[in-house]
């Protein structure tokens, strides 16, 4: 059981990271928050599939390798960028240590990567275009760290430094209080506004190009990662440098989607070669035919 206070606003809170226990197994708050998560974002995408001239189908059949493989990406990237914590004493990793996802250790931008490697195969393989296939699922992603944050609230992790602010939360670490930045926070709020500006132009049918809302998604996600990376106290960091791993791909990944967003637009595409459009054009031929 942990304790948490947010005393700017006289608020106390005690959290215990396991929901339920069937005997000795527990199921834990951070897991099915996560799965909330998931849920959402596949039902959304779901639900929009034909906006982008997809069908359901499309999106059940790229979970089901995204889902494993997202969790594989994560995991590698957490242990690549920390593996000091899984060597044995003998300095060998240790492949039981890092096959203990139970106990943490994930990192999002890991499972981003590995997701859209596996986004781009199922795209070839259904001969759907890449570009339209990640327009669709940033929304997935989007709702999924939104909701994934507050599995990290429940775990009392992904925590900042210390500060004075209204909204600072009251933790024990290492034995000893401390009031730090909410970061958890912070950055579930930054892509709740980032997918409800997507929401926006996806229902007023703002998209240019195929590929638009994926760059939007890389642009907002990365700004705001960067900033509250450097507030965070358990950033990974590139080997022994000290430079934080994610807020570099962040703010580099932020400027690279801004230069494309920026060339793209300046080229003046023509909304009727988003694959959408195509898709309805060649099935208003085939009904005329």
């Amino acid at each position: 059981m942990n304790t948490v206070t947010f005393p700017g606003l006289g608020l106390t809170l005690h959290l215990n990271r396991v929901a339920f226990s069937i005997g000795d197994f527990h199921v834990y708050w951070y897991g099915i928050i996560i799965a909330f998560g998931f849920f959402l974002g596949v039902s959304f995408c779901c639900a929009n599939a034909k906006k982008f001239g997809m069908k359901p189908d499309d999106i059940l059949d790229l979970i089901l390798f995204v889902a494993p493989g997202g969790i594989i990406g994560a995991r590698l990237y957490y242990i690549i960028f920390n593996h000091t914590l899984y060597l044995d004493a003998n300095g060998k990793l240790d492949l039981q240590a890092c096959l203990s996802i139970h106990k943490g250790g994930l990192a999002i931008y890991g499972g981003i990567i590995v997701g859209i490697l596996i986004t781009w195969a199922v795209a070839h393989h259904k001969k759907i275009p890449f570009p339209a296939m990640l327009d669709l699922c940033v929304f997935g992603l989007f709702l999924g760290q939104i909701a994934g944050r507050w599995g990290n609230f429940m775990n009392v992790e992904a925590y900042g430094s210390p500060t004075t602010l209204p909204w600072r939360m009251g933790i024990e670490a290492a034995g000893q209080y401390i009031e730090v930045h909410p970061t958890f926070l912070y950055e579930s709020v930054w892509n709740l506004i980032g997918f409800c500006l997507l929401v926006w132009l996806l229902n007023r049918g703002i998209r240019s190009f195929d590929g638009m809302y994926f760059l939007l998604y890389v642009a907002w996600y990365g700004l705001g990662r960067g900033f509250i990376e450097g507030l965070r106290t358990d950033s990974l960091y590139f080997f022994s440098t000290g430079i934080r791993t994610s807020q570099l791909l962040a703010f580099v990944s932020c400027a690279i989607a801004v230069l494309l967003l920026i060339w793209k637009l300046r080229t003046h595409p023509d909304p009727n070669n988003l694959y959408v459009n195509r898709k309805q054009t060649e099935n208003n031929m085939k009904e005329e035919t």
